[in-house]
């Protein structure tokens, strides 16, 4: 039996995939499995997958049921102990599983395990500032806490470990959820088991990725939308101050444009309604009381501002290579 069993959920990532599946064939640590779960893709990328020949490599095929679907048919048609993720459009760094081995080793008892990651744009990688200080290197960390911060991750798909038996009670991936699955079950991990994190950047989060490729620039409706499955957790908003301002930070952070957006403006309302506003910063009090139309031109110019930013970067690059 292995003694890591990675998962990588595959849709339509023909041009990413080959540098995923290499990442996880080049670790220092080589015993592994990998399952790659192929979510119905109409381009090349089963056929990418089917053409490495290393043995501890598996293709599975199901018709499109979305990526928690496809994750949670990874794990069950894996065998080890220890289960790890991987996105198909980004990759590894060659020491990630030896170093997650060795963590697991100090902390047997934790119930899930991340390591620190490099996010990537424009060509260039730089450590994802989670909010741990500079001098944190390892140990159990308080996830809302953490996480609250700086709003960056301290958990994703591409950097977690978690022990089969806790990913079995945990009950896997919500399906029919488009935008924060992960998140999901991370939290419902992290609320009643140790979390623990190495803060090394072991994993690289592409940014890069063609945005027909990407599933987070449209708006998901709030039936898929992480933050309105959370209805469970609401009796926490009164007693743990640490959840109520992770969830409270990720409600100002997201809903903006879901506010704009008539489709979603009473929906929105009714989740911002709960935040405790005397924990919000000055500046962000006073932009959520500003008129709809106003919030509408402020959206504009700054997209406006992003775009310009992007061509100028893509410019100077392009200099850069001749």
């Amino acid at each position: 039996m292995p003694h890591f069993s990675v998962i990588i959920p595959l849709y339509n990532k023909a041009p990413y995939v080959r540098k995923a599946v290499e990442s996880v064939v080049r670790q220092t640590f080589g015993d592994w499995e990998l399952v790659v779960v192929d979510d119905g893709s109409t381009d090349e990328s089963s056929a990418i997958v089917a053409g490495f020949t290393d043995s501890r490599i598996r293709l599975v095929r199901q018709e499109n049921a979305g990526v928690a679907v496809a994750r949670n048919q990874g794990v069950a048609e894996s065998t080890a102990q220890n289960i790890t993720f991987l996105d198909a459009d980004d990759w590894w760094e060659p020491t990630f599983l030896e170093e997650m081995a060795r963590v697991i080793e100090r902390h047997p008892d934790a119930g899930i395990y991340g390591t620190g990651y490099y996010i990537v744009k424009n060509g260039k990688k730089r450590v994802a500032p989670i909010g741990v200080s500079e001098s944190f290197t390892e140990g159990v960390i308080n996830y809302c806490q953490v996480y609250a911060k700086t709003l960056c991750m301290p958990l994703t798909s591409i950097t977690v470990c978690i022990p089969r038996k806790v990913f079995d009670e945990a009950g896997g991936f919500p399906s029919g959820i488009t935008l924060g699955e992960d998140f999901l079950l991370w939290l419902r991990i992290a609320l009643t088991n140790k979390v623990v994190l190495l803060n090394q950047p072991l994993a690289n989060y592409n940014q890069d990725v063609d945005i027909v490729y990407r599933g987070t620039h449209h708006l998901h409706i709030p039936e898929q939308h992480m933050l309105w499955q959370l209805g469970d957790y609401e009796p926490m908003e009164n007693g743990n101050a640490d959840y109520k301002l992770m969830v409270d930070n990720l409600r100002t952070y997201n809903l903006m444009d879901y506010m704009l957006d008539r489709r979603y403006r009473a929906a929105a309302r009714t989740e911002l309604a709960k935040v405790d506003w005397n924990r919000q910063p000055t500046c962000l009090r006073r932009l959520y009381h500003l008129p709809v139309w106003i919030l509408n031109i402020r959206r504009c110019i700054l997209k406006e501002g992003s775009s310009i930013k992007q061509r100028l970067i893509r410019c100077f690059s392009h200099r850069e290579n001749r």
